[in-house]
């Protein structure tokens, strides 16, 4: 093999991912698993269920984290840019973990989806705050967007780079830390939920 398709095998990063068995996931909250896709090899669906209702859980769980990536400003639109940042941040989970990336990360889903959250009812004109229970869809959307958010709010005013940001986050998440901003979150969500129960 010349040295040139050694380079280029080792910049076509879209299989990667793929090195992680998702065979030997456990998801163990049963709301979640029927929402989570943990397909690693296609993970470039390119909007073919953007259209379709209820299709996002059709969407493997890793690209749905590169898409909550994209939400912020150094990254919009940018899904190469944002790919090579969880390929690394799971690296980097990899290293520091020496387990499978993918279990951590879901783990990590499943410690910080919330299961009861607030909504507003009206009663003869006032507002009046009534816990809810939370749909496993949207559970799952909140823990990605939280985690996201919370690796961007890290690296501001910080050397880290982002993808070691992402990696803490993912890895304080999966073990439950307050520490992290996504669980911290959650925890917040559902005690204000359970004072208005």
């Amino acid at each position: 093999m010349t040295a040139k398709k050694a380079e280029k095998n080792e910049n076509n990063f879209f299989p990667v991912l793929a090195k992680y068995k998702a065979d030997e996931i456990k998801i163990e909250d049963q709301g979640l698993a029927r929402y989570i896709n943990l397909e690693t090899e296609n993970i470039y669906t390119g909007g073919i269920y953007s259209n379709k209702l209820f299709a996002k859980s059709k969407i493997p769980i890793v690209e749905r984290l590169i898409n909550n990536m994209m939400r912020t400003e150094n990254y919009n639109g940018k899904k190469t840019k944002a790919y090579k940042v969880v390929r690394k941040a799971f690296e980097i989970i990899d290293k520091k973990t020496k387990s499978n990336p993918m279990q951590v990360f879901i783990d990590a889903l499943q410690n910080a989806a919330p299961k009861e959250e607030t909504t507003r009812l009206k009663f003869g004109g006032i507002s009046v705050p009534k816990a809810v229970d939370v749909a496993p869809q949207r559970r799952l959307d909140i823990a990605i967007r939280n985690i996201c958010h919370g690796a961007v709010n890290t690296t501001h005013n910080n050397k880290k780079r982002i993808e070691t940001c992402l990696a803490d986050e993912i890895i304080k998440a999966s073990k439950n830390d307050t520490a992290s901003f996504a669980v911290a979150k959650k925890n917040d969500v559902e005690r204000v939920a359970k004072s208005a129960r």
